[in-house]
This record gives C-alpha cells, sequence and structure tokens, in this order.
C-alpha cells in the first residue's frame, strides 16, 4: 500500500476495486486545511479518464502489470486478432477498447499487451506508425508560402492531412493519438 504522496506519472492502482494508470498528478496545499493530491486517471478495463482527489494520509494499492510483446494479425468481425510473438498465442481483443487508434493498425504491427494476473487488461499501442500514402492530389509550386495541407488517403484506408509536397507512394509517420502527420520518410 502507497501513502498518496508517493503516487507518481505511470502508475498503475487500484481505486473502489478497479485498476487505474496514473496520467498526471499534483500536490496541492490550500491554505486552509490538509494537503491533498489531485490527480488524473484512466481506467484500464474501460478506458475512462476521470479526475480524483486523494486526502493526506489515504492508501492506494500500487498494481505490477505484465508486459508482453505482441503482433497484430487481422480485424475480425469488431475484433482485433493479436498473437504473442514468443508462444504464438491468440487473442482477440475488442474494437471499442481499442478506440479510434485501431484504424491506424496494419499487419505486423507489434504493441505491448498488459496482462494483470494472466487477463488482459489492455493494449499499449507505438505512439507513431508508418504508413504508404495509396493516394493524394499532386502538389501545385507556389503554394509553400503558409502551412497549407490537402488529404492523403493511407494503406489502412484513412484519410490524413499532409503537406503539399507528400505524394502518392511516400511513406509518412503519423500519430496515433492525433492522427496528425508527423514527418515523411
Amino acid at each position: 500500500m502507497l501513502d498518496t504522496n508517493e503516487i507518481k506519472k505511470g502508475m498503475n492502482i487500484r481505486v473502489d476495486g478497479q485498476l487505474y494508470r496514473v496520467l498526471d498528478h499534483q500536490h496541492h496545499k490550500p491554505g486552509k486545511g490538509g494537503a491533498v493530491m489531485r490527480t488524473k486517471i484512466k481506467n484500464l478495463t474501460n478506458g475512462a479518464i476521470t479526475e480524483k482527489t486523494f486526502r493526506g494520509g489515504d492508501r492506494v494499492e500500487e498494481v505490477t502489470l505484465e508486459t508482453k510483446k505482441y503482433q497484430y494479425l487481422y480485424n475480425r468481425g469488431g475484433s482485433y486478432c493479436f498473437m504473442d510473438v514468443e508462444t504464438y498465442e491468440q487473442i482477440l481483443y475488442p474494437e471499442e477498447k481499442l478506440g479510434s487508434a485501431a484504424k491506424f493498425l496494419k499487419d505486423n504491427t507489434e504493441v505491448n499487451v498488459l496482462l494483470h494476473e494472466s487477463d488482459v487488461i489492455g493494449i499499449d499501442l507505438p505512439k507513431n506508425v508508418t504508413l504508404k500514402v495509396i493516394y493524394t492530389e499532386p502538389g501545385h509550386r507556389g503554394n509553400t508560402a503558409t502551412n497549407v495541407t490537402k488529404p492523403a488517403t493511407v494503406e489502412t484506408g484513412i484519410e490524413v492531412q499532409v503537406p503539399l509536397f507528400i505524394n502518392k507512394g511516400d511513406s509518412i509517420v503519423v500519430d496515433i493519438e492525433s492522427g496528425e502527420y508527423v514527418e515523411r520518410l
């Protein structure tokens, strides 16, 4: 059991029987009363992000999660199939738990699967993914004075806003969380 002043960003804790990851924390000492720890935490089972305030003297349980490398294989009717790279064991993970980041997954992408007591708790996708542009309109010379973008369709079927110099066949890096263009390779 941890005292609330020991809570750190990235730590996994159990609160009211649920598993959470600490996204942010702030120690606050008001002028009147005891110190509190304000946290922003993410529920590891349903992905909900909430803010929770702990009073001084409260205690929480730190939870250790096992991380294993898995590889994305395919999408089947609202579930995504991942394979353990060591044992070749396969798991199906629901699309709603992956969220909008699922649309950036391409075959053979390696992910980290979070396990707690051999139960799959969540999947950590890479921050960035490299995708090939399969269609975009050609850029026009002289339109580079400002940060002008154009739509480009990538190999997973999604449309990403890219700078005018990106052409069909280029490989680009896309931030999975925001869905934004990062760089051209």
